[in-house]
């Protein structure tokens, strides 16, 4: 039903006839301005930069805060449950809030929802690469402090341009970005 419809439609349950009159363009012309003035503030092009429960950025990447957490295929527990993580500190991208729910990418591409509650802002790189150096200093000509198998989870104390310092069970280093999946590639960050 069109908009001038639904006017008709309201008019006549109270036995008048509607003709479209002044009311009727001042309301449409006003939410043609809204549409043409809110483009105009964001821009041409711009996509979502912050999301609208959090005012956090979107995408960014956030952890498992438990060793167990259901990411379900909607947003709400009526949804059912596509996949049981058990790895707390597992990074997930986060790319879309919608109320208490976050929808999610895996480090593995698989997306589905989980709730704001089982996620935490603590930072994590999970290492791509098999057997992947880290180092004493952020360059590759210092010296391995020790190797990383693919799949090792990594706490992620600082990142700078091209390198993060990452550490698990008692060791650590710096290891490059490109070798972690959890960090974007322009993103700086210092303690946590």
């Amino acid at each position: 039903m069109s908009y001038s419809e639904s006017v008709h439609a309201l008019d006549n349950r109270h036995g008048r006839a509607a003709k479209p009159g002044r009311d009727d363009i001042i309301l449409r012309n006003g939410i043609i301005f809204g549409f043409f003035a809110a483009l105009l503030v964001a821009g041409p092009g711009v996509a979502q930069t912050v999301g609208p429960e959090t005012g956090k950025p979107i995408p960014r990447y956030e952890t498992l805060r438990f060793d167990t957490v259901r990411m379900r295929k909607g947003p709400g527990r009526s949804y059912p449950i596509a996949w049981l993580f058990k790895r707390q500190g597992l990074p997930v991208q986060v790319f879309r809030e919608y109320q208490d729910w976050r929808q999610v990418r895996d480090p593995y591409g698989d997306i589905g929802w989980i709730k704001r509650t089982q996620l935490s802002s603590a930072r994590y790189g999970l290492v791509r690469e098999d057997r992947a150096p880290l180092y004493r200093k952020a360059e590759d000509d210092a010296v391995i402090a020790v190797r990383a198998e693919a799949g090792v989870v990594l706490r992620l104390s600082e990142c700078s341009t091209n390198w993060c310092y990452g550490s698990a069970k008692g060791y650590g280093g710096w290891v490059r970005k490109e070798a972690l999946w959890g960090v974007a590639p322009e993103e700086k960050f210092k303690g946590d």
